[in-house]
């Protein structure tokens, strides 16, 4: 008999069960196809990463934690934003084929390219309950932008956190981080959880002609209330800010004249997000539920220098100025027939974005964008779970797509289980990429392309599922083909615009294991293999590919053939000590790669290390631990051409506090 939807949902585990959600029973996730499920019966694959992990890892930057997934690449903030992305395809500012969540709210912004910018995540590490990575496209259910896969970031629930507890870093290249965090009832029928963080350090070593540092002030609130035993309110509201700096010393033949670069001095990339989201769970019956969500997001930043290389000098703001997204979101889970649930809703977004640098002579620029969803279980027999699932979108500058999916999971034991699936999706442009127009000075740099077609992908996927619960035990595995038959790429003929370009096909394996050998002992590794193959298209050879050399078309065929690592590896230990000691180490393991038409990674290995001691005193706890990344020394994740040394992730170590009281 089917379960209810609401104790379906009910069932998703929480941070007391940690070593259950880990290591026993596979875990629910409901980022796949926005239905409760076990991993074995998800249409894809998907990688959990719960609190546990997380602060195994080390990382004091979110985007430090998907090194642990497999196929996923990322580099440090630096003089260029931090990258997140999922089987290449980088070269684009802030990442825009890998969707981000946060509790359901998307963080693309359509001022930063409808990409993430990971300067601002609005949300601590401490207050991550889970993270559930979705390995493979994920348009069906989550839109266009959900192109290469989705990260859904699954915050603590607010009653859970009670008390006052306040901790700090300290350490090298001035690591100075702290965080208060509060939690209570807010009456008889509402939990409160309160967060400010800032966070402080002197960013990479400073290489040659640039500079680095970081700073980011966060002040995150959620409150959920039981109106009634059908209704739960959840509120959430917060802001985010971060200063970067970018920009150039002077230099003439690699050599240093003092002083900065007239035409790209040194200057600091403010950037800010305030957000507002609500959201009301109603419950119909025992096998039915809706659940409805507004949310509201401003975002600004200012990149603001004077350039004065030009004749006359003038001022330029590539990425400044303003974004504003509303969204609203209904969704309807039910169970039709006996062995079979529904997941179905729409959506409207309205993004507006304005920039007197990148939309000249314009005010506001906006689009619409209407989507309709659903995503259909089937179980007729127990060795058996089918999944369909539908998107459409209207949108008002890329015009309508649909995106579907279909996936076969075989349960060929209780312990086995073999997927196989296939999904259309789709990646539309930026405001940006449409609308621009781009002015330097009283040059035209880019001209929006109105006749942008959105990309496509086909994705073919064999999956393997190993649950081995008297092994404590459990094999991820992933074989995939994906086709891109138009990808876009910003060329220049006269001037810059976006245009289909190369046709593109991503061929690999993947896998993640996870190991408990004895109760004190947690290992999970992860392993990646490439392998991306170009082709330029004929109307992209005959039109803007016509006037360029041979040089620069190979750098372009680079740019998709090597904008991922042939192979990755990853490896995390965690380890409890005797006198209540807990141990971790992490490794990881890279191919030279591509990021961007002007930088290559070369091949590295880095490894981050964590000791730390929980202790009790009375009712009141805290932690003592030290972390050190890079602990082997130095070496590059990002190289720009033409450096005589460049972005060099050196050695960093800090000591952290946590007081709970």
């Amino acid at each position: 008999m089917a379960l209810p939807v609401a104790c379906l949902f009910a069932s998703v585990p929480v941070y007391a069960g940690e070593e259950d959600i880990y290591f026993s029973d596979l875990p629910m996730v409901a980022s796949v196809s926005r239905l409760p499920q076990r991993l074995a019966d998800a249409p894809t694959a998907v990688t959990v990463l719960d609190r546990a992990a997380i602060r195994a890892s080390g990382a004091r930057d979110l985007n430090d934690v998907f090194r642990l997934v497999p196929g996923f690449q990322t580099y440090p903030n630096n003089t260029d934003a931090a990258r997140v992305t999922y089987h290449g395809l980088s070269d684009e500012d802030f990442s825009p084929r890998v969707q981000v969540l946060v509790d359901g709210r998307s963080l693309h912004s359509p001022l930063f390219r409808n990409g993430m910018n990971w300067a601002l995540v609005p949300v601590a590490l401490e207050d991550i309950e889970r993270i559930e990575v979705v390995r493979g496209t994920n348009s069906a259910s989550y839109g266009t932008n959900a192109f290469l896969g989705v990260i859904n970031i699954i915050t603590v629930d607010p009653s859970v956190v009670r008390g006052f507890s306040v901790s700090a870093n300290h350490g090298n290249q001035g690591v100075r981080d702290y965080t208060l965090r509060q939690g209570g009832k807010l009456g008889e029928a509402g939990n409160f959880r309160f967060t400010y963080q800032q966070r402080d350090d002197d960013g990479l070593k400073d290489q040659f002609d640039w500079k680095d540092k970081f700073t980011s002030r966060l002040f995150d609130l959620r409150a959920d209330f039981s109106l009634s035993e059908r209704d739960v309110l959840e509120f959430s509201a917060g802001h985010v800010e971060a200063v970067t700096m970018r920009g150039r010393l002077a230099k003439s033949q690699n050599v240093l004249i003092g002083g900065n670069n007239p035409g790209w001095p040194i200057h600091d990339f403010s950037q800010s997000s305030t957000y507002l989201q609500a959201g009301l769970r109603h419950t119909l019956s025992v096998n039915s539920d809706i659940y409805v969500r507004y949310a509201y997001v401003s975002d600004w930043a200012s990149d603001r220098y004077l350039n004065q290389s030009a004749n006359p000098a003038y001022n330029y703001d590539e990425a400044g100025d303003q974004g504003v997204r509303h969204e609203f979101e209904i969704q309807h889970n039910f169970v039709p027939l006996d062995k079979m649930r529904l997941a179905w809703g729409g959506s409207w977004r309205n993004d507006a974005v304005r920039s007197d640098t990148v939309f000249r002579g314009m005010s506001w620029v906006s689009r619409d964008v209407f989507r309709l969803f659903g995503n259909l279980e089937i179980k007729p027999i127990n060795w058996f779970t089918g999944n369909l699932g539908l998107s459409t979108e209207q949108d008002s500058l890329a015009g309508a797509h649909t995106s579907p999916r279909v996936s076969a999971n075989f349960h060929i034991t209780p312990e086995n289980t073999l997927r196989i699936g296939y999904s259309r999706a789709y990646r539309t442009g930026s405001t940006v990429d449409y609308r621009a127009n781009w002015w330097e000075g009283s040059s035209l740099n880019f001209r929006g392309n109105r006749d942008l077609q959105a990309e496509q992908m086909d994705t073919w996927e064999l999956g393997y599922l190993g649950d081995w619960r008297g092994w404590r035990m459990s094999l991820d595995t992933r074989l995939f083909r994906e086709k891109i038959p138009n990808r876009m790429i910003q060329v220049q003929n006269q001037v810059e615009y976006m245009v289909e370009v190369q046709k593109i096909q991503i061929n690999g394996l993947e896998y993640q294991w996870k190991w408990q050998p004895f109760d004190t002992t947690r290992i999970q590794v992860s392993q990646s293999f490439i392998r991306i193959d170009s082709e330029f298209l004929d109307s992209a050879l005959a039109g803007p590919l016509s006037g360029l050399s041979a040089v620069p078309r190979t750098n372009l065929d680079q740019l998709g053939e090597r904008s991922a690592p042939r192979y990755s590896n990853s490896i995390l230990l965690m380890q409890s000590l005797p006198f209540g000691f807990e141990f971790s180490i992490a490794g990881y393991w890279l191919d030279k790669m591509k990021w961007t038409r002007n930088s290559w990674q070369d091949r590295y290995s880095r490894g981050d290390v964590r000791l730390a001691y929980p202790f009790r005193w009375g009712p009141r706890g805290g932690e003592l631990s030290y972390t050190v990344q890079s602990f082997e020394g130095n070496h590059g994740e990002f190289k720009s051409y033409g450096q005589p040394a460049d972005r060099v992730v050196g050695r960093r170590h800090w000591l952290g506090l946590r007081l709970d009281f």
